[in-house]
């Protein structure tokens, strides 16, 4: 049978040293008694999620942390959204990640993200979505947040195209440019919808009402990520083992759907700044009742850290820690806990780097090192050393009692 593993994500947790902090990263900083706790009784090291220097999305570092290849299987994000999100995603659909934005009278985009939008955005989706364009059947569903997803449907579509989303602030969006002649109706699909989103989300009730409450409008949609959807080999098929995700995210709830494993709602879980931590813990402590195998994925510090607010991402770390506190309490004696992160996102870069990120893996069977504390430094001393993405899954079956003898 073997152990139960229990894999908790915090969502760009890693960071660089902070001056203000007095050259502690946000999450040195934290008071953190549990995680320190298991890292102090465990074995630690730092993990590449892709490869030394590689900067890593969500998505790719998701894939490589269920030990899957992403330079093999990764096509764009916009599927693994769209699948999120609860979207049927068929063969041949393209599909892009969005999100709600706000661009002034000149077009210029003034805020990528629409003053973190939460609320009424499915009235929005809801007056864009099932639309055609020459032949392509369009449809929009809303995210979490600020987030959305575009799906294309038609036969022929290509999913190699640019980017409408100039992923800065300050300049008009870009056309969307086919990249290979046979993309060029994606391209065109694409353009149309953009412009027809902000004809209608400009004059939107909604929009009207944010404008007089002193908001930003989400008078615009950005899309990004294309991509079609992949198939990728099922936890059960690869492993035998059955498992579950909790995350807020859709990105992260879509992945983990493709890879078979059951999605458990959790109220609270907004995938937001105020995600109810706990719930997420106690509702893992519950999934490993009846799974082999449950992952985690807490966002917070990822938001703290694009915001390069250091001292918000540090209290994030905190309230992890609480979480950690509840997860310790409950652990079945039988489970091996990995406690890592999926990327960095350093405030003093405000977006994702190639920086390792820490991790300390809790458990029966493991041989624990001189780490004392989590955190990125301390980590990088432990008994693990330096891995990659894609080693943390084969570490975890082996100590958990899963895996097969290589060689007679």
């Amino acid at each position: 049978m073997g152990d139960g593993i229990l894999v908790v994500i915090c969502d760009g947790l890693g960071d660089r040293p902070v001056k203000a902090l007095k050259g502690a990263t946000p999450l040195e900083s934290a008071v953190r008694p549990n995680m320190n706790h298991l890292a102090g009784r465990g074995v630690c090291g730092i993990m590449d999620i892709i490869a030394p220097g590689v900067r890593p999305g969500s998505d790719t570092a998701h894939l490589a942390l269920l030990g899957l290849d992403p330079y093999k299987v990764y096509t764009g994000r916009g599927p693994f959204e769209a699948m999120g999100v609860g979207m049927e995603v068929r063969p041949g659909d393209v599909a892009f990640r969005c999100n709600f934005s706000t661009v002034n009278d000149k077009m210029e985009v003034v805020d990528r993200r629409a003053g973190r939008i939460k609320d009424r955005t499915d009235e929005l989706a809801r007056s864009l979505d099932n639309w055609e364009f020459e032949g392509v059947k369009v449809y929009f569903k809303e995210g979490t947040e600020h987030r959305g997803v575009l799906l294309l449907r038609a036969a022929g579509l290509s999913p190699l195209v640019s980017d409408p989303d100039p992923h800065e602030e300050g300049v008009r969006p870009h056309d969307c440019v086919p990249k290979t002649p046979e993309a060029a109706l994606t391209a065109r699909v694409v353009n149309a919808f953009v412009k027809r989103s902000h004809q209608i989300l400009n004059e939107h009730p909604v929009n009207k009402e944010r404008i007089k409450a002193g908001q930003k409008p989400a008078n615009i949609i950005l899309p990004r990520g294309a991509g079609l959807m992949p198939h990728l080999p099922t936890i059960k098929e690869r492993f035998g083992m059955t498992s579950a995700a909790i995350a807020g995210v859709a990105l992260v709830k879509g992945i983990c759907r493709v890879a078979g494993m059951e999605l458990i709602d959790v109220k609270g879980a907004t995938g937001g700044l105020d995600t109810d931590m706990n719930a997420k813990a106690e509702a893992a402590l519950k999934a490993l009742e009846c799974h082999d195998m449950v992952l985690v994925n807490i966002k917070a510090a990822d938001l703290a850290g694009h915001d390069g607010d250091f001292r918000l991402k540090a209290n994030v770390a905190k309230r992890i820690d609480k979480a950690m506190g509840a997860l310790r309490k409950g652990l079945p004696s039988d489970v091996h806990l990995a406690l890592t992160a999926d990327h960095s996102t350093p405030c003093c870069a405000k977006d994702h780097t190639g920086d390792p990120v820490p991790l300390a893996i809790y458990g029966p069977n493991v041989r624990s090192d001189n780490v004392k504390s989590f955190g990125e430094r301390a980590c990088a001393l432990g008994g693990l050393g330096r891995l990659r993405g894609t080693d943390l899954l084969p570490v975890l079956l082996d100590l958990a009692g899963r895996t097969q003898k290589f060689g007679a």
